[in-house]
């Protein structure tokens, strides 16, 4: 199930041209090309109407938003990859459904969001089902934020809360402080649901920053 997509893109484009501008338009019919793949998972899926609506939902106003970003706000060969690989993520999170709870937010906005460089507020809240608890988990195996920045951005990983919680509503710390005006920070959190020390469900949303 395409519930995150673990990696880069793996054609070497970014190394083929030093023109920003041809590099957005390589990367805005990337973008509509590899939807066409979240799609096909969705068709195989056989939803339920509702659910299969929200997913197509969630994977079309992604390619729009995540076109937008590249075209207007990436500035450089760098923040395309960047804008265009959480796009990627985003729409794995579509295709595979979001059945959790789960917000992120900053400056109370959330998937799309703008702040000041600096040390960034990052407010997550999570509830399970049935009353099964939460917990912050990993996106990969050592690594438990997936991010990719224009600035060198990194979360503060001391005091972490590593148990169950009846419900997460938890402020995470990003240290931007080298971060410029048009610089870009994406980054996925990960949640567990949990019951018994058996987790039932696992869920990673993903957030894009504009510095401003």
């Amino acid at each position: 199930m395409p519930m995150d997509y673990d990696g880069m893109r793996t054609d070497d484009a970014s190394e083929r041209t030093d023109n920003v501008d041809e590099y957005r338009r390589t990367c805005i019919d990337f973008i509509e090309d590899i939807s066409h793949n979240y799609v096909e998972w969705v068709d195989y899926y056989k939803l339920p109407e509702d659910e299969d609506k929200r997913r197509r939902a969630g994977i079309s106003s992604t390619i729009t938003r995540t076109n937008e970003w590249i075209a207007k706000i990436a500035q450089s060969i760098k923040a395309v990859d960047i804008v265009m690989n959480d796009g990627i993520q985003k729409m794995a999170e579509s295709t595979a459904g979001k059945p959790l709870e789960i917000g992120v937010f900053i400056n109370h906005q959330s998937s799309y969001t703008e702040t000041k460089p600096g040390i960034i507020d990052v407010v997550v809240k999570a509830s399970g089902r049935k009353g099964r608890k939460m917990k912050l988990g990993f996106h990969f195996k050592d690594d438990r934020f997936r991010i990719e920045s224009t600035c060198d951005a990194y979360f503060d990983e001391t005091n972490l809360p590593n148990g169950e919680l009846e419900m997460l509503d938890i402020h995470l710390k990003l240290h931007a402080e080298n971060a410029k005006q048009r610089d870009v920070i994406s980054f996925t959190v990960t949640v567990n649901e949990v019951e018994n020390d058996v987790e039932y469900d696992k869920r990673g949303l993903t957030t894009i920053i504009h510095l401003i």
